[in-house]
């Protein structure tokens, strides 16, 4: 039996080569995965084109899912320093990249990540259209945005992200709001400006089935975009998000029916008490269907450190139903993140995901927790570092400040309740005052 896309395969029943390594990456029996992806509450995104995907699966029962933002832009258009940033995000085991290019070599880097990434590689196309263009944003015509989709799944990304879901309707919506932050989605406000120009409905809405003619043919994953994602607290969970997700659930129907795997992306910025009830409304109205989300940001106020109050809210969102989370970096709202902030986010957002998978339980996630306290609790400090999500920085604080006595650290000394217990317990003479 042939299949045109992972979600045929699974309704068919034909076990596919991505199937069987999700399997066996997620510990899951091979019917139960096909009966999720069946259903569209599990996808595997697989371009027919990337021929060294290592496949993961994004969804219900699934470990959480990291994916690191780059790409090349005009004030910082070399390639060669965003393809270390790959080297460093594969090294730092993220599952996924999402190439943000909208300027220069767009279409060198993107062959080149795909051809260098065994991680699923994401884009959002209407970026790539302005620079690749070079005219004016309300010139480009819907053929040559289609064109630039289609550029974009021969090369063989893995998942598009496609503001599809607003429409005129929540375009006015938007204008009557009143919000703070307006649309802080980059191609949210990219298609909003060009329907308000050219009078005109946002071609990815009008136009959709030819967009589910490319996925199907190429096997590409729809993350539906979330163009009315809040950019501050005070524009959370109101009116114009609330009706661009219905929107979404009502396309991501039509996407099933022809076999094309979804995912719906998510807010933004969001008060801690609101997170679980929006994770809730996100299934609820989208039917399941994995939801991908950026942060949430859980205060507006912390510039310079907003991997921080990324990683607060994507742990809550993980808990309370996320499958993906995007990382956010040091450097959100204020510049190109480099090399080390986008390390910085990448532990930050593992730590969000891996604290998710332990509260929502996840067979064995907390198997590598009780390692870590058996090396403490042994002062087995190799161990430690061994079993760190990120080893490097440890052994450097470590070697920072070595201590007298080496089953201790330079904080507590001979006062190490680790030690000591150890040595009470042991029948010896713990000897503080030596």
């Amino acid at each position: 039996m042939s299949y045109t896309t992972q979600m045929d395969a699974a309704r068919k029943g034909i076990v596919t080569p991505q199937m069987e390594t999700v399997a066996r990456k997620e510990n899951i029996r091979i019917e139960d995965l096909m009966e999720r992806m069946a259903r569209g509450s599990v996808i595997i995104p697989a371009n027919k084109n990337h021929k060294n995907l290592d496949a993961e699966a994004v969804g219900e029962g699934m470990r959480i899912k990291i994916n690191v933002n780059l790409g090349i832009s005009k004030d910082c258009c070399d390639v060669e320093p965003e393809l270390d940033k790959v080297r460093a995000a594969l090294g730092m085991k993220a599952e996924a990249i999402m190439d943000l290019s909208c300027y220069g070599k767009t279409q060198e880097f993107r062959q080149k990540l795909v051809e260098m990434s065994p991680a699923m590689i994401g884009t959002v196309p209407i970026y790539d259209a302005v620079g690749f263009y070079d005219k004016n944003l309300q010139d480009i015509t819907v053929d040559e945005f289609f064109q630039v989709v289609e550029r974009h799944v021969m090369d063989g990304v893995d998942f598009l992200t496609i503001h599809a879901g607003l429409n005129k309707h929540t375009a006015e919506k938007v204008k009557s709001a009143k919000r703070l932050t307006n649309i802080v989605s980059r191609g949210g406000s990219l298609l909003f400006t060009w329907m308000e120009i050219n009078n005109a409905e946002n071609p990815f809405y009008e136009h959709f089935d030819r967009l589910l003619d490319i996925c199907e043919e190429y096997d590409v994953t729809l993350s539906l975009g979330d163009g009315c994602r809040p950019g501050c607290l005070y524009d959370a969970t109101d009116a114009c998000q609330v009706e661009e997700l219905i929107t979404l659930g009502e396309l991501t129907k039509r996407a099933w029916e022809r076999n094309v795997q979804v995912m719906i992306e998510g807010p933004g910025h969001m008060a801690m008490n609101e997170i679980p009830g929006n994770m809730m409304i996100e299934k609820r109205l989208c039917h399941n269907a994995p939801f991908y989300v950026l942060g949430p940001l859980v205060t507006d106020v912390a510039p310079g450190y907003d991997h921080i109050t990324a990683a607060i809210g994507g742990a809550i969102a993980g808990a309370s139903g996320a499958d993906f989370l995007c990382y956010v970096t040091p450097a959100e709202h204020l510049r190109l993140p480099t090399l080390e902030d986008m390390k910085e986010g990448i532990v930050a957002t593992r730590i969000a995901a891996h604290a998710a998978d332990i509260a929502k339980g996840y067979p064995g996630a907390a198997d590598w927790d009780n390692n870590m306290a058996k090396a403490r609790a042994a002062l087995d400090w190799d161990a430690q570092f061994a079993l760190a999500m990120d080893p490097v920085k440890p052994v450097e604080y470590r070697k920072s400040s070595e201590p007298e006595h080496k089953d201790s650290c330079t904080m507590c000394g001979k006062m190490c309740a680790v030690r000591n217990m150890n040595r009470v317990l042991e029948g010896k003479d713990i000897q503080l005052d030596d």
